[in-house]
């Protein structure tokens, strides 16, 4: 085998590789190594009968090596023993009658061993016995006791048809009770009470109870109750204008309100002691206003195109001198360079002059003392070397001049690069100044301008509007010796448009007058004043519900109380369009409803 040298690349390819070996080698032996101590350690908790440490052994193993047969195997076999171990706590439990406690270790045996149909049978038994025991509790009117076993049945087996007829019979149940606990709170004059109570029942098993029907007759009782009365009397019609007063009228008021909300727009007098205003309306006048104001418009138009100096010519011959000022730079930095250059090559040729001479007086020097040390050995006889045959005068003596050379040859590579760089830099910015004078050469010296002109022409500006003057009188229901102080204000319904001639040489158009009719513009401010009127009108019903929504807050340390929810039930009806949830789910959790929102009929 021929010697590879230690350094070359051969030699150092071969070291890897055998390294790489090595670690292979070592990465092998030590999987192996945990792979046999994770099995001996799962053997050995098996035989201590400790079967999560022994799984979790096993884990470990197959962790290592997944398609392991042996400890597969014996991770099999260990969970078929534990498996038996915990089917035997459960027979013990299960005997003790205790089928709450049974279950669990039931299912846990059978995770543990899904093949065995000892398992599998007692747990079939255990649930059917669950049921019964549920069903039995459901004759019972046990109804909380029913569920909890029902679900724990349908906790472990989702299709379990018995449990699923016995849970639907527990919500029929429900239903029922919750039905019978409303009429019976609706009979005692709790109205709010009775409709949380239908709410839950339908929400128990829709269809059960005719809950759903009752709930909303109730709600709308609850809502009559507490209704905001708006007594809207006629319109006093003093314009004589039934087109614009048939726009305030008492039904064209209901339907700007909201909706959501109990707020009663009604024409009879209510009875004594119901809350709401008094509105009376009185139109007072109806103006319609027609002017028309001249002015004057301008309309640029091209009148010729002109010649005139290309301004991109300027800015490319800008461009253009810039790039130039650059290649005069560019082009002193690479001179600088090669002047260096040069200057570092002369003294590295003088520097190699200077060891070259060195070198030849060391040799010189040394083919003296070998002559003499020849000449010397000829004539002694004493068998010993003569002093002339020193091996000093023979040691290198130039390593100052050759440690010169080698300083100065790195420094003119640097040097080179240097050069090589600036010259590259050079022909790059040549490149762009050719780019540019092309690109300069290429813009026209001139441009068409095109020149504009100015045509003035006359234009109108006619404007309609309708003034509807609108006296309102709001006073509270309970207030009935209070004096009413009449609020009047204008609504403005307001059209307008522009008019001129046509002008086709300037490229104007002719523009008619398109004004809206006045009948459209006197029903416009018409529904206006309603829009205002409704606006205040709802006012007055905020601070009436807010008023219920603070007394119903101040209980809600209580949810569950009678009283508090009576008073909640309204607070919430009066604010159906965004109820306040720091009283509605309260509420909702205290009374066990799943959709808060089917309070208000959604």
């Amino acid at each position: 085998m021929s010697h590879i040298p230690a350094c070359s690349p051969a030699f150092l390819s071969r070291r890897l590789g055998l390294l790489a070996l090595s670690l292979l080698a070592l990465l092998v032996a030590s999987g192996c190594t945990a792979f046999a101590r994770a099995v001996k350690e799962g053997d050995e908790f098996t035989t201590q009968r400790q079967w999560a440490q022994a799984e979790a052994a096993y884990q470990r193993a197959l962790a290592v090596e997944p398609e392991d047969s042996e400890a597969r195997v014996k991770l099999r076999a260990m969970r078929q023993q534990w498996s038996a171990e915990v089917l035997e706590q459960a027979k013990g439990v299960h005997g003790q009658g205790d089928l709450a406690g049974a279950t669990p270790l039931l299912v846990r045996a059978l995770e543990l061993d899904e093949g065995n149909e000892e398992v599998r049978e007692l747990l079939v038994q255990t649930l059917d016995a669950r049921v019964e025991v549920g069903l039995k509790a459901l004759k019972e009117e046990r109804l909380q006791d029913a569920r909890s076993e029902l679900d724990a049945v349908l906790a472990v087996d989702a299709g379990h048809a018995a449990a699923k007829r016995g849970v639907d019979g527990v919500r029929m149940a429900w239903a029922r009770r919750w039905f019978n606990t409303a009429q019976r709170l609706e009979q005692e004059g709790k109205p709010g009470n009775a409709l949380v109570a239908y709410v839950r029942a339908d929400q128990e098993r829709v269809g059960a109870t005719p809950a759903r029907e009752r709930a909303a007759a109730v709600r709308r009782q609850l809502q009559d109750e507490i209704a905001f009365l708006v007594v809207a009397g006629p319109v006093e019609d003093k314009a004589q204008a039934p087109d614009v007063a048939q726009r305030l009228g008492p039904g064209r008021l209901s339907a700007l309100l909201p909706q959501e909300v109990p707020i009663r727009v009604v024409t009879e007098e209510p009875p004594p002691g119901r809350v709401g205003v008094r509105l009376g309306l009185s139109l007072e006048r109806v103006v319609p206003v027609k002017t028309v104001e001249a002015s004057q418009r301008a309309q640029r138009y091209v009148v010729t195109n002109k010649a005139v100096p290309n301004p991109r010519r300027a800015e490319l011959e800008e461009e253009l001198g810039e790039e130039e000022r650059k290649l005069e730079d560019v082009d002193r930095r690479q001179e600088a360079a090669l002047l260096e250059y040069l200057r570092k090559q002369a003294e590295l040729e003088q520097a190699r002059e200077v060891a070259e001479r060195c070198r030849e007086r060391e040799r010189k020097l040394c083919r003296d003392a070998l002559v003499a040390c020849g000449r010397a050995a000829s004539q002694s006889n004493s068998g010993r070397v003569p002093s002339e045959c020193n091996p000093a005068q023979c040691n290198p003596q130039c390593a100052g001049e050759d440690g010169a050379v080698g300083q100065r040859v790195s420094g003119s590579a640097e040097l080179e690069r240097r050069l090589r760089a600036a010259r590259e830099a050079s022909e790059a910015q040549r490149l762009e100044v050719r780019r540019a004078r092309d690109v300069w050469y290429r813009e026209p010296p001139t441009v068409e301008e095109p020149l504009y002109g100015e045509y003035p022409y006359d234009v109108e500006l006619h404007r309609l509007a309708v003034m509807a003057s609108v006296t309102e009188k709001l006073v509270d229901l309970n207030k009935a010796g209070a004096v009413p102080s009449p609020h009047t204000e204008d609504y403005a319904a307001v059209h307008e448009d522009v008019a001129h001639k046509g002008y086709e040489k300037v490229g104007v158009l002719a523009d008619p007058v398109q004004l809206r009719s006045e009948v459209e513009l006197r029903v416009e401010a018409g529904d206006k004043a309603m829009e205002a009127i409704a606006e205040r009108v709802k006012a007055r019903f905020d601070v009436y519900r807010q008023q219920r929504v603070e007394d119903a807050r101040r209980g809600m340390v209580r949810p569950s109380a009678e009283d508090v929810v009576e008073t909640a039930v309204r607070a919430l009806l009066l604010t159906a369009d965004d109820p306040p949830q720091d009283i509605l789910l309260p509420l909702s959790r205290a009374r066990g409803l799943e959709n808060p929102e089917a309070l208000f009929g959604r």
